[in-house]
């Protein structure tokens, strides 16, 4: 199963963002505990490609795309901005970083996935891609715990699904 959303540059659109993602986390049977990992980070990430990358310039877009494979749940999100150097964003653990506002959303996806990346987009922009391992099916198929839900039940109206 692959999902991909076109979603404007408008912060304003996260929160239909986060409960299409919760849901579809729930959906494919993921514990609490993980679906509120993935929510995070794909929260911070999409905070970081509307505002950092592509500067909240509404005529951009970000590419959020969700594919479920057997043993993981893998997560791309794209902008459309210029890129940026991950390595060069400061560390928020240090002591002059602690008590800032802001510097942890890279930090946090790390420690919540069991993998992030990052790339230049050979057009333009950043795409990072988050994992999240999952448990493999049982033998009915179904994957455990299963708090039941559709995926294609998932609507958002503010955005485009492909």
């Amino acid at each position: 199963m692959m999902i991909r959303l076109d979603i404007p540059s408008r912060i304003q659109t996260l929160e239909e963002t986060d409960r299409l993602v919760y849901r579809l986390a729930e959906a494919v049977g993921l514990d609490e505990d993980s679906r509120d990992d993935i929510l995070t980070a794909v929260h911070e990430a999409l905070v970081n490609a509307i505002v950092h990358g592509n500067k909240e310039e509404e005529d951009r877009h970000v590419t959020l795309q969700l594919a479920l494979h057997p043993d993981q749940l893998e997560i791309r999100i794209r902008d459309e901005g210029r890129g940026f150097d991950p390595d060069s964003v400061p560390d928020p653990l240090i002591s002059g970083n602690l008590l800032k506002p802001n510097g942890r959303g890279i930090h946090l996806m790390r420690v919540l996935m069991d993998k992030v990346t990052f790339r230049r987009s050979a057009r333009r922009g950043t795409e990072v891609t988050m994992v999240k391992r999952i448990s493999p099916p049982t033998r009915a198929g179904r994957r455990r715990p299963n708090h039941g839900g559709d995926h294609r039940q998932l609507s958002c109206p503010l955005m485009s699904v492909r």
